[in-house]
């Protein structure tokens, strides 16, 4: 296994979530046996790396219209990953990638369906929006083959049930995955507020200071 220099864990957390969404095999475990722990709070917020913010618009992030608004009409219950897009000081839209605990997945059931803990109110129409990154040691999730319906982290089996608040069913993960309140915009996913809790490898007083930098940006 490749080992990374300390200093270099940012960049090979970027190429690691890079190589994962670009692979045929999304969520094979070998492809994904390298952690992504020891995420920090970034010390310097710019767009490219700042968390979803308000005003967002969710791009696909994988596939022929990777950087592209989300058409709602398309999704399912399956997972679609996707970016948060912003714009910068300029006004210049940015697809807010260079931090890998960005990467969210995105599902649309019968709102008939969804149940507590979901906060239905951050939902949209049935659509509902997720952090993509596993809140035990950091790897991105991915769709159960064996149990469809819930979500599986490939490296160490966490498990996550997408129509309940993503709340943990199985596996070492500490806490259900933060939820992401959003509305729609004729088909297009906009974000409506931050992630209701801190992402991977953040501090609830992290996550705070982050926020507040972020809206500097």
């Amino acid at each position: 296994m490749t080992k990374y220099r300390r200093t270099d864990v940012e960049v090979s957390r970027r190429k690691f979530v890079s190589i994962a969404l670009g692979s045929s095999a999304l969520f094979g475990a070998g492809a994904l046996s390298i952690s992504l722990a020891g995420l920090r709070t970034p010390r310097r917020v710019t767009a490219e790396n700042a968390p979803a913010l308000p005003g967002d618009v969710l791009v696909y992030a994988t596939g022929d219209q990777a950087g592209q608004p989300l058409n709602a009409s398309k999704l399912n219950g399956t997972i679609t990953h996707a970016w948060p897009q912003g714009k910068d000081r300029e006004g210049r839209l940015v697809v807010r990638k260079a931090e890998p605990n960005n990467l969210l997945m995105v599902f649309h059931f019968p709102e008939s369906q969804l149940a507590a803990p979901t906060d239905l109110k951050a939902t949209a129409a049935g659509v509902v929006a997720y952090s993509g990154i596993c809140m035990h040691l950091g790897c991105p999730v991915g769709d159960s083959e064996a149990r469809p319906g819930t979500l599986l982290c490939p490296c160490h089996s966490g498990a996550y049930d997408p129509k309940a608040g993503c709340q943990v069913i199985g596996g070492p993960p500490p806490r259900a995955l933060p939820q992401l309140p959003i509305k729609l915009d004729g088909q297009r996913v906009v974000v409506t507020g931050p992630l209701e809790h801190p992402y991977f490898g953040s501090t609830l007083e992290e996550w705070q200071v982050l926020l507040e930098k972020a809206k500097r940006v």
